[in-house]
């Protein structure tokens, strides 16, 4: 029997990888993780998820001072100043505690950290910083990283043309931001920007924002961002950028075609989505191909097609978020232990953290009705308006609203939609009706505490059934 340096090594420390080395130590498994960035935690901790919360909430609070908000409750201010660095210096505590605690975490359950990126030898062996190791099971959680823009160079160092990383490192707020592409880091970036003082035009090639998020949800968050001040230029393509010193000159164009149009800006934030990392893997050398879309194909366990290779996250098929990746990493470490680890893909919570903010679990109604062979009587659908919840009121929070599609035969919940202050919070309640199965009376015969915004789920479910108490 072939002796191995560890039981699991896995390959990558963001919220896939991490987490599956830590559940594969606490089962019992020796253990390592190889990663070759500085800190642990991937793209998420680092650079994504973390650091442009701490900005967004940040901005929030300046824009609450700026516009007057605090004035509404009785809180005199004098004149309100923003200073970026301590702004920016208190994004980066923020990632540096959380960072540090996997490193902590890593310590305490046992996990070998190998600092370096990890290329295959074989099935069985990799070269981590020109060391060979060994290990009976291999986890490839990778991550993924921004899709670039033909012809347009991203340089986050001089800070004119940049992707997500330079946008949550700027020393200076730009007076005129282009956000190119209208999916959720363009939205939650532009919107950091915007409130600091910045102008923002968001370009999006499609004709709504949003791509995958329900339709009723799209088009009223074009309605609460251009409300917001947001200029946006849907169903537009990109055809160019130019640089010349401190400014850049988009050019762009109806998506359909027709007349070019130029737009100057002093920052460009390149954002049209992510692509999985499998350069430099030598998945050659253990003969695993890629999909068309650049993805890892796994079966249901997370077993690649080579013996004792398995893969999580964003480099397998299905949407690219930080908590499918550490549900992932979960199920695949208790797979790897003989238990039995499951990821329920038809209920992963996305989530916009914009204000508000924009969540959904499930079908949209579009992907309902075409489950449904286009039946429209084969679904209800409810909607309940946020501008009738009492804490919303109270709290000046009027937009959005909770939308609930049901089968209309078996009253199931397919799918809850959301955009409210705490949309990605209240989300978590449909999360847990759709894993149980739960009715649309399940949860319109369910207490909630009030005055909660999450009231608005229920009299969203009590509407399927057609009797919503305050509309």
């Amino acid at each position: 029997m072939a002796e191995y340096d560890y039981d699991v090594l896995v390959i990558g420390a963001g919220p896939g990888g991490y987490v599956a080395a830590i559940r594969a130590a606490q089962l019992g498994l020796k253990t390592a993780c190889a990663e070759g960035r500085e800190t642990l935690g991937g793209t998420c901790l680092n650079v994504g998820c973390i650091p442009s919360k701490a900005l967004l909430h940040g901005s929030e609070k300046f824009e609450e001072a700026v516009n007057g908000t605090f004035a509404s409750y009785g809180i005199k201010t004098g004149p309100v100043e923003l200073d970026l660095s301590v702004m920016q210096q208190q994004k980066l505590d923020s990632v540096k505690g959380l960072t540090g605690g996997i490193e902590f975490l890593f310590k305490k359950n046992k996990v070998t950290w190998l600092k370096g990126y990890a290329t295959f030898e074989d099935a069985h062996s990799v070269t981590v910083a020109g060391q060979k190791v060994s290990a009976k099971h291999i986890v490839i959680a990778t991550g993924s990283s921004v899709t670039p823009l033909p012809g347009v160079t991203v340089d986050n160092d001089a800070g004119v043309v940049v992707d997500s990383t330079g946008a949550l490192a700027l020393d200076r707020v730009p007076e005129h931001l282009v956000v190119i592409g209208g999916g959720v880091i363009g939205l939650e970036l532009g919107s950091v920007w915007r409130r600091l003082g910045a102008r923002v035009t968001v370009v999006e090639y499609l004709d709504q924002l949003l791509p995958g998020m329900d339709g009723d949800v799209r088009k009223e968050a074009a309605k609460i961002f251009k409300k917001q001040g947001m200029e946006l230029k849907l169903s537009t393509k990109v055809t160019g950028v130019a640089v010349e010193g401190k400014k850049a000159t988009i050019t762009v164009e109806p998506a359909a075609g027709g007349a070019a149009e130029v737009i100057e800006a002093d920052c460009v934030l390149v954002a049209i989505g992510r692509k999985p990392n499998t350069d430099g893997l030598g998945l050659d050398k253990i003969g695993l191909e890629l999909n068309k879309r650049g993805q890892i194909e796994t079966d249901h366990d997370f077993r690649t097609k080579v013996d004792g290779v398995w893969a999580v996250g964003d480099v397998i098929p299905g949407p690219m978020l930080a908590h499918k990746a550490e549900d992932e990493g979960i199920a695949v470490a208790e797979n790897i232990a003989g238990l039995t680890g499951i990821v329920n893909h038809d209920v992963i919570p996305g989530v916009v953290y914009t204000f508000p903010e924009f969540a959904g679990v499930g079908l949209t109604q579009e992907a309902a009705l075409e489950k449904a062979g286009g039946d429209k009587n084969a679904i209800k659908v409810s909607k309940f308006p946020m501008l009738a919840n009492s804490r919303a009121k109270t709290n000046h929070e009027p937009d959005g609203f909770v939308k609930i599609i049901a089968d209309a035969k078996t009253d199931r919940v397919l799918g809850v939609w959301a955009i409210a202050s705490v949309a990605g919070t209240m989300i978590a309640e449909a999360a847990l009706a759709l894993e149980f199965g739960a009715t649309s009376e399940d949860i319109a015969y369910t207490c909630h505490a009030h005055p909660t915004h999450s009231e608005a789920i229920k009299e969203a479910a009590m509407g399927i059934r057609e009797k919503p108490i305050h509309t």
